[in-house]
């Protein structure tokens, strides 16, 4: 885990909200700011391709026990190598970690990649949760993961 304060992982969520901006209007955009990054329910992860700072993501436990997967982001030089998946399966392993057995997330229509990604990976579209709306720039996903080894 990072903090999300460092200056690598704030570079890292200022050029996903630059991405994000371009692609979606502000109230579409459900972003963690750094501050709400910060919070004790909220794990953030940054990954290293040596001595770079190749891309991020965060789980954030939710209030009815699940987790939810925010601010994943790898940087485009880094993409296609195993970025991605590493960061996922980081909080994936966190959220065992924590007690949950449900992974949630929202990402948008305009972002194919990212839908690929988490198809791949056996995340399956969902109805809206929590504070979304029924939106139609949003896609939903989850995941159902077992307890932590022990």
């Amino acid at each position: 885990m990072t903090s999300p304060r460092v200056h690598e992982a704030r570079e890292l969520i200022a050029e996903l909200d630059r991405y994000l901006d371009r692609l979606y209007p502000p109230d579409r955009n459900y972003l963690l700011d750094v501050e709400a990054l910060c919070a004790p329910e909220v794990a953030f992860f940054v990954a290293r391709c040596g001595d770079a700072a190749a891309g991020c993501g965060a789980v954030r436990r939710l209030k009815d026990g699940s987790a939810e997967i925010k601010r994943m982001y790898v940087r485009p030089q880094y993409r296609g190598q195993g970025v991605g998946r590493e960061i996922l399966l980081a909080l994936e392993r966190h959220a065992q970690a924590v007690g949950a057995t449900l992974i949630v997330l929202e990402t948008g229509v305009s972002q194919p990649e990212a839908l690929a990604f988490y198809a791949r990976h056996q995340y399956v579209r969902r109805e809206h949760y929590g504070e979304y709306r029924d939106d139609p720039t949003s896609v939903f996903y989850e995941k159902r993961i077992g307890p932590p080894a022990s």
